[in-house]
């Protein structure tokens, strides 16, 4: 398997296309039918195809048509905590206190002028 962060973007989003053409074709859909299924335009099919993937909102509906969101799972379900973690968590987050300048140079005792 390919290191996928050794791709360039638009390298990832031409096989991302690729894929997806491949998937409509295995399911003997038209582009033509995937973009009324999808509510997209038949231009859009085309150009996620081509690796020109302009909207995110296009790419998921083409996705769920083909039903291939599954694939973004990772990425849309909550991380769980355990509870020992929670408690860290909370306790990193009490410990840190904001911190404001003071208003003066780091290694004098001039104040900083305010205009």
């Amino acid at each position: 398997m390919d290191d996928i962060y050794m791709f360039s973007d638009s390298t990832i989003l031409r096989r991302i296309g690729e894929k997806l053409k491949t998937i409509r074709l295995k399911q003997n859909i038209t582009q033509q039918s995937l973009s009324e299924a999808a509510d997209v335009s038949l231009s859009s099919i085309k150009k996620i195809e081509k690796g020109e993937i302009g909207s995110f909102d296009s790419l998921l509906r083409v996705m769920r048509i083909l039903g291939r969101l599954e694939v973004l799972q990772p990425l849309v379900e909550e991380e769980q905590l355990s509870p020992n973690e929670y408690y860290k968590l909370v306790q990193s987050s009490k410990t840190n206190v904001r911190k404001r300048a003071a208003g003066k140079l780091n290694n004098t005792n001039k104040e900083v002028s305010t205009w």
